[in-house]
């Protein structure tokens, strides 16, 4: 069975970390012999996505600037995504869809259906807001259960996300916890005295203003990459008292974390954090955000602070710059840590998944009931 090729309808979006996880995801399949046709939506890929995939080979890449499902009024645009995905897979013939967008579940699929819960909005406005979304998003959380209930499999990136989801949506088919995995760059330079943080800026979820807030009680310079700009609103946000780089591409980032010394994302929500492991691949020491996800990530490996707590961030940073020895070693305790999350152990369990699932279709008898999957790509 390991043998056999696959050919795979992916989803994907280009606004965000979801993109950088399907370059790394098809990269892994394609060099395993699959061949993916990769869907995004959400904006017109940039030059540099477009190169990235098609660096890939045995990928091709299709594209719609059309919204996403967590987007203002996305549901004309949703309705065109569904049927533009329906009009891919009659040429393509997937052997299984794999949807990253909690959308599109309920398409009426004829090859099974995982859905990778990356994020949602309802798990965020609790963690943000500290209640549930008003009901102004009433019609999303239809439409996203909808989504998770017609999929065959759902996965999470981490357990807590997964307890998340279930908790705003009820419970699933079937789920699974599938870690993250990102190649490490080879970047470790010299580190220099700079607190480096990327993220969304208008994303009240990274919590990088908390960064800004405490940024002139440090001795170092903080620097934050990333888009000020909202996707779907349109509206900027803006911090002081830091060096603001705007959005970057993932070299230059990189780059940037092989310099830094500390990493900080003190995060109210998030439910893997791509950028942490980015940043402890590269030899920074993380300051992150005391949330589960990042708890179940990290260990021991990275020192953690309450989000709403501006004077335990400011005390963590000012411990590790005044500090060489303990900074030293948290940073090789996050990139020891790091060395679990590989795209290989990622796509090799994914790939199960996909055979699981194409298995049970062939034989029906021994379709999964819809207990929850207890396994990961990672101990």
């Amino acid at each position: 069975m390991a043998a056999e090729r696959l050919r795979i309808l992916m989803t994907a979006d280009t606004v965000g970390g979801v993109w950088t996880f399907a370059m790394e995801l098809c990269a892994q399949l394609c060099a395993r012999g699959d061949r993916v046709l990769l869907a995004a939506t959400g904006r017109e890929p940039d030059a540099g996505q477009r190169a990235q995939a098609e660096r890939i080979d045995g990928l091709r890449l299709h594209a719609r600037p059309y919204k996403l499902v967590w987007m203002p009024e996305p549901w004309r645009d949703l309705r065109a995504t569904g049927a533009w995905l329906r009009r891919l897979a009659r040429g393509f013939r997937p052997d299984v869809v794999h949807l990253n967008d909690l959308s599109q579940g309920d398409a009426g699929w004829e090859p099974p259906v995982i859905v990778s819960a990356h994020s949602c909005v309802c798990s965020w406005w609790r963690a943000v807001h500290g209640e549930a979304a008003p009901p102004s998003w009433d019609r999303y959380r239809q439409h996203v259960g909808a989504t998770l209930r017609a999929a065959d499999r759902v996965v999470a990136p981490t357990r807590a996300m997964l307890d998340a989801l279930m908790r705003e949506h009820g419970a699933l088919p079937a789920s699974e916890v599938i870690h993250n995995g990102r190649s490490a760059a080879g970047l470790v330079t010299d580190k220099s005295p700079v607190v480096f943080a990327a993220g969304r800026l208008w994303d009240a979820a990274k919590n990088l203003s908390a960064l800004a807030a405490i940024a002139p009680d440090l001795p170092w310079p903080v620097c934050i990459a990333g888009d000020a700009r909202h996707p779907g609103e349109g509206r900027t946000t803006t911090f002081d008292n830091v060096d603001l780089l705007g959005p970057l591409g993932s070299e230059a980032v990189r780059e940037l974390m092989a310099r830094a010394a500390i990493y900080a994302l003190p995060a109210r929500y998030e439910p893997f954090g791509l950028s942490a492991l980015e940043a402890a691949q590269a030899g920074c020491a993380l300051v992150l955000g005391d949330v589960p996800s990042l708890r179940e990530v990290w260990g021991d490996a990275a020192m953690f602070v309450p989000p709403d707590d501006a004077g335990a961030l400011r005390d963590a940073l000012l411990r590790l710059i005044t500090d060489v020895a303990a900074r030293d070693a948290l940073a090789r305790a996050a990139q020891r840590r790091a060395a679990r999350y590989t795209p290989d152990a990622m796509a090799s369990r994914y790939r199960d998944a996909y055979f699981e699932l194409l298995d049970a279709r062939r034989t029906p008898s021994r379709r999964a009931d819809s207990a929850s999957i207890e396994t990961g790509a990672h101990a």
